[in-house]
Formats: C-alpha cells, sequence, structure tokens
C-alpha cells in the first residue's frame, strides 16, 4: 500500500478542516461573549468576578490552538493513538464549554454590588453565544469521528513499516505512542490550570504566586525531558521524571483550597472549571507514570531504532541475489525495504 503525502487524501483535508472551522466560530462566540460584557461592564471588568471571562477566552484559544497542532501532528506521522486521544479532548471541550455556561452566569449575577445595573439584561444577551458554542463542538465532534474512521483504514497498517509484524514490538511500540502522547496532553493541562491560577485568583504580590510562576519551567524541563528519555532510552533520565511526576502530584492539594471557607470566596467564579483540570490532570499525569513505567521495562528490549527513527526506520532489509543475471534490476530492488519477516536466504542455481 502506498503511502499518501500530508493531506493526500479526503479524510485527511476533511478532518483538518472542520477542525479549523470548528475553532474559528467557536474562538469567534466566546470573543463576542468577552466584548459583550467588556461594554457593558466597563471599569468593573476588572472585578473578580468577571475575570473567567478573559480565562475562558484565553483557555479557549489555547486549546483550539493545541488541538490543532496536535492534528497536523496526527496526519503527519500517521498516528492512530494520537487522533483517538485528540476525540477524548474533543469531548473534554464539550464538558469545558458547557462549564462555562454556569461560570459566566455565576460571573454576572455574583459581583456584590451588580458590576451592571441591569445583569438579567446582560445575561440575556450573551446566553445564546454560550448555549450555541458547546453545541458546535459537539456537532463538530461527530464529523471528527466519521472521518477518524476512514483514517484509522487509511493509517492502521503504518505501525507494521516501523516496527515490523512480531506483535510483541507492535504491542511495546503502542505503549510508547500512548505515552508521549499523555505527556503532550500533560502539558494542555498544566498550562490551563496555571493560566486560570494567575489569571483569575492570585494576588501578585503572594508567594504562591511566586511558587507557581517557578513551577512552570520545572514542569516544561520535565515533561520534555521524559519524552526524550522515552525515545532514546535514557534510564537515568526517565528515573528522574518519575521523581518529579510524583512529586508534582501533591497539586492535588489545591482542591482543599477550592472549597475550604477561608479561601472559597476566591476560587467562587473559576471553582467548577478548576476542578474539572485538577482532576483530570492528576488522572493523566498518574496514567503517565504508569504507562511510563511500562516503557522502561521495555527499555533494551531492540525497540530503540524504532522510537528514534520512527516511520523513516525500516526493520528488516530485504535481500535480492541476481541469479538470473539482472544487474541493474537487482540493485534497484536490493534498496528496497521489507516491513517484518525473515529475509530471503541465497538460493542455489541449478546452472
Amino acid at each position: 500500500m502506498a503511502v499518501e503525502p500530508l493531506f493526500g487524501t479526503r479524510a485527511q483535508k476533511a478532518f483538518i478542516i472542520t477542525m479549523l472551522i470548528e475553532a474559528i466560530v467557536v474562538v469567534t462566540l466566546v470573543a463576542l461573549t468577552f466584548g459583550m460584557v467588556r461594554a457593558d461592564t466597563g471599569s468593573s471588568f476588572s472585578d473578580l468576578g468577571y475575570k473567567t471571562l478573559p480565562c475562558y477566552l484565553a483557555l479557549f484559544i489555547l486549546a483550539e490552538i493545541f488541538e490543532l497542532i496536535m492534528a497536523f501532528d496526527a496526519l503527519r506521522s500517521r498516528n492512530i493513538i494520537q487522533l483517538m486521544g485528540i476525540v477524548l479532548f474533543h469531548g473534554a471541550l464539550i464538558v469545558f464549554s458547557a462549564l462555562q455556561f454556569h461560570e459566566t452566569r455565576v460571573a454576572i449575577f455574583n459581583c456584590q454590588p451588580y458590576c451592571v445595573t441591569d445583569p438579567n439584561n446582560l445575561w440575556n444577551k450573551v446566553q445564546p453565544f454560550l448555549v450555541v458554542a458547546p453545541c458546535i463542538v459537539a456537532a463538530s465532534w461527530f464529523f471528527l469521528m466519521f472521518w477518524i474512521k476512514q483514517l484509522y483504514a487509511e493509517f492502521g497498517w503504518v505501525i507494521f513499516h516501523v516496527v515490523g509484524a512480531n506483535p510483541k514490538f507492535k504491542s511495546m511500540y503502542q505503549f510508547y505512542q500512548i505515552f508521549i502522547c499523555l505527556l503532550k496532553f500533560d502539558f494542555f493541562c498544566f498550562v490551563g490550570v496555571t493560566m486560570q491560577l494567575l489569571i483569575v485568583v492570585l494576588n501578585k504580590q503572594s508567594a504562591e504566586f511566586g511558587i507557581t510562576i517557578a513551577a512552570i519551567p520545572v514542569v516544561l524541563l520535565l515533561l520534555a525531558g521524559c519524552a526524550r528519555a522515552v525515545k532514546h532510552e535514557v534510564k537515568w533520565l526517565m528515573i528522574i521524571s518519575f521523581g518529579l511526576m510524583i512529586a508534582a502530584m501533591a497539586y492535588l492539594y489545591k482542591l482543599d483550597r477550592f472549597y475550604a471557607p477561608a479561601s472559597a470566596a476566591q476560587y467562587v467564579s473559576t471553582r467548577a472549571t478548576l476542578t474539572v483540570f485538577t482532576v483530570v490532570a492528576f488522572l493523566l499525569l498518574s496514567t503517565s507514570l504508569a504507562i511510563g513505567i511500562k516503557c522502561f521495562r521495555d527499555f533494551d528490549k531492540g525497540l530503540h531504532e524504532s522510537k528514534a527513527h520512527g516511520q523513516s526506520y525500516t526493520p528488516v532489509k530485504m535481500q535480492v541475489i541476481d541469479v538470473f543475471g539482472m544487474g541493474g534490476m537487482s540493485e534497484r530492488q536490493s534498496s528496497s525495504y521489507f516491513p517484518g519477516g525473515i529475509p530471503l536466504q541465497q538460493q542455489i542455481s541449478i546452472e
């Protein structure tokens, strides 16, 4: 089966176009909501209750850009596991956009004293946009699943080109792909939680603000180091990454602050979204640790070249013997590769 070029099939083009249209429409709707509230509130917009809206806009822009980059990368590398991850991520976007309906309402009506003269009028203006956004995301989700079904048939064979037909190698390589994909989603969740804390909640003069800022390069180095360690099978770096992952799980303590009476008022307008992001980030990190340990156990088992070179690596070279003296033909064929099985042995001529 010939390898199609990037965007060389209808399914690839339709998949990325669907995501692009959905991103433009949803970000426009969110931006209109932001603009309406900003125009009605004026100087009161900087109050705590309304900070959820710029955060909502920033997170959606980040999510759509991240999803488009992930989709392009998955199509470029023909990574069906990453495509499955995008489907799950898109489902999470439906939940996130639905949560914003509740949190925007809380921000508008819980601003004490009222930051606008008529909160009901403002809510009636923005409500249609908040309802349509999750509907658009959900509709595009069904289209994406349809196109991914076709992409699965198109890309499903690629792993045999990378690791051959050995079922053991196939399983190990799939776990490696899952781990790399999880690290990418770990990055998004961490950035999402951090962005919400920095924009909405934390006081720039507080120690927690400084700690949160300092954690950003540490986590980025952790994710980059972990990806390099598993790709090149660097054991000492992988062990350090595991230690940092376990330490990062302590971030779950934030849940207590979201609901504790002493600090609950700080998080009133973003508590639901922060809770979902924090729990999902913890679960993703825990799953990453478990899958990472499995990948660590697969080190030094013959998969290094496949991981290091991806589709440019072919595990078994075809050996073609020039039995009939067809030098030119044999020379051309000897440079080809066979994606699995056992190379042919030299044949004995009857002559």
